[in-house]
This record gives structure tokens, C-alpha cells and sequence, in this order.
């Protein structure tokens, strides 16, 4: 077994620290973890009051930690490279918000767990893409501000005719790279594999799909499917965690492009390193993530509605 693998289990035991890496992350990274999933089951993760550990550590980028922070308050949240952003949630500023909000009286802001912490303040209810869609449907307002992604936005309102879906016009760059025309070709190359695709991908990607889901329901319908074969159209990370679950069928990428930079500076040397400077107000306090407590107050009500209607 690798030594740094060893020494961050050693630390993590130590430190009494709980690990959680979305499956984005490099392969080490999810193998090191207690807990991998997507955004939905990591948020659950986080508000579980059970979970023993007093520490979190958040292999992801840096609004999951923030969500962490807010579920839970009475744990301290640290995150291995807080560099490691999200282009998708720096598109939404909250003046913007503010002031399409303004324009739109009355219409429900419904915001992506893809955001700032100061965005989902200022929002009525958080939505993940696993969850977008039913909770869209049980909020009373027929008209919807659907924040920061225009594709998972689209998706929505294609599932929800019956409202108004207005779109912010964010989008997520990883996945805006798999396009149409390399899925047809890796379609093309394995005829009897059945398409996964995430919905923060172009329409042309989604109308190919055979599903379409979040990447926690990719996994839960790969698992369950008599299908030997499945093409993944979204971040390459999941195919990792896919392959492990299931030894005994096939995964392909659509591109070698969909990768996350940001979720690539999760690494394993990382890891080590939050674990050991924890403590050190030099070292660790860069590395702790916390939520001021006037925006820590509404953006927590809008993910504890979320929590509440998934």
C-alpha cells in the first residue's frame, strides 16, 4: 500500500476527522475517502447528526465545503486546496441576483448547490441536479429565477412545462466540453453501450442520452441496469468510481477533455497535509472554511428547504 495513502489514514484517525471526496476527484482521493458522492448524498453527508467525527475534511471544490460549513456549524471544515474554485458558481453575483429578482416579482429564486454561499442567501430554496426537477415542481410560484446553470436550468423547464422557467446564463465549462458530435462517435465505436448523461451538458449531448440523471442516479441506475456497456457523458472522475462498483462492465468517456481543473487540486499529498497542519493558525487557518453568520443564516434555511422537500 502506498506510504502517503497509509499516513493520511494514520492522520485521519488521529485527528478524528470524517473524509468526504465527490466523484470528480482523482481515483486516490475517493479511495482515501469515507464517503463519496455527489452533491446531494455529500450535503446529507454533512448534516448527519450521527456521524461521529468532529472534523470534516472536503475533497471538492470550494462552495461544497462552504455547504458543509453551513450544515454543519458545530464541526470544523477544512478543504486540501482552497484555491480549488467553481467557474459555474463565480457566474452569479448576488447584485445580479438581487436585481433580476427585482425585475421578476414574486418568482421563486431556485439556485443550484453550484453557487456561493452569499448566492444561496439570497435565494428561497437550493436545488441539486438530482433533486432540481421534483422540488421545481412542488414550489407553489409558476414562475422560477433558475440560477446558475442554463443547462440544468433547460433540463427543468423541458420536465416542467407547465412553468416558467426564467434561465441565468451560467454553465459549467467541464461539461460544456463533451459535445455532440464526440458523443456520436464514441456511440458509433460501441454500439451496444448505453448513454449516462448528466444534465448540466448541451441539449445536444441530452438528446442522445438513454438516461439522464445526476451523478449519484448515473451510478444507482449503472449498478441496477442488465447493460454490460455505458457511455458517461459527464466529468471523468465518475468513471472511476463506476468502474469500482461495478468490476464486471464497461465504462467509456466521450472525451479526454471533461476533466475538472478545480477538482484536480484535490490531491492526495493535499490530503496529508490539511490533516497534519489542522491545528497551526498559520497553516491550518488557510485551510478551514468557514461562513459569515449574517449570510450563514439565509443560505442554510435556503438548503435545509432543499433537504426538507428531496
Amino acid at each position: 500500500m502506498d506510504e502517503l495513502f497509509v499516513r493520511v489514514k494514520k492522520l485521519q484517525q488521529e485527528k478524528n476527522a470524517l473524509i468526504l471526496a465527490h466523484v470528480y476527484t482523482p481515483p486516490e482521493v475517493q479511495d482515501a475517502a469515507d464517503y463519496v458522492g455527489d452533491s446531494l448524498g455529500l450535503s446529507r453527508r454533512s448534516a448527519d447528526a450521527s456521524v461521529p467525527q468532529d472534523r470534516i475534511i472536503f475533497c471538492g471544490v470550494y462552495f461544497m465545503a462552504e455547504t458543509a460549513a453551513l450544515l454543519a456549524p458545530q464541526k470544523k471544515v477544512y478543504i486540501p486546496d482552497p484555491k480549488a474554485g467553481c467557474p459555474m458558481a463565480d457566474m452569479a453575483e448576488v447584485a445580479e441576483v438581487l436585481r433580476l429578482k427585482a425585475a421578476h416579482p414574486g418568482a421563486a429564486v431556485v439556485t443550484y448547490v453550484n453557487s456561493t454561499a452569499a448566492v444561496k442567501a439570497v435565494s428561497d430554496i437550493c436545488v441539486t441536479s438530482a433533486n432540481a426537477v421534483c422540488i421545481v415542481r412542488k414550489l407553489p410560484q409558476r414562475r422560477i429565477i433558475f440560477i446558475p446553470d442554463r443547462s440544468l436550468g433547460a433540463y427543468v423547464a423541458a420536465q416542467v412545462p407547465d412553468k416558467e422557467i426564467i434561465l441565468w446564463p451560467g454553465f459549467c465549462p467541464t461539461h460544456h466540453r463533451i459535445l455532440g458530435e464526440f458523443l456520436t462517435r464514441v456511440k458509433a465505436a460501441h454500439p451496444q453501450a448505453l448513454i449516462l448523461a448528466h444534465p448540466e451538458n448541451n441539449k445536444n449531448v441530452l438528446e442522445q442520452a438513454d438516461f439522464i440523471g445526476s451523478t449519484g442516479q448515473m451510478q444507482e441506475y449503472a449498478s441496477a441496469s442488465a447493460a454490460r456497456e455505458f457511455i458517461i457523458a459527464s466529468e471523468n472522475g465518475l468513471l472511476h468510481r463506476l468502474r469500482t462498483d461495478n468490476p464486471d462492465k464497461k465504462f467509456y468517456p466521450v472525451t479526454p477533455l471533461a476533466v475538472c481543473p478545480n477538482m484536480q487540486k484535490n490531491t492526495l499529498e493535499k490530503l496529508g497535509n490539511v490533516l497534519e497542519n489542522m491545528e497551526r493558525p498559520a497553516d491550518g487557518a488557510g485551510l478551514s472554511v468557514t461562513v459569515d453568520e449574517k449570510i450563514a443564516v439565509p443560505a442554510r434555511r435556503a438548503i435545509q428547504r432543499m433537504l426538507e422537500l428531496s
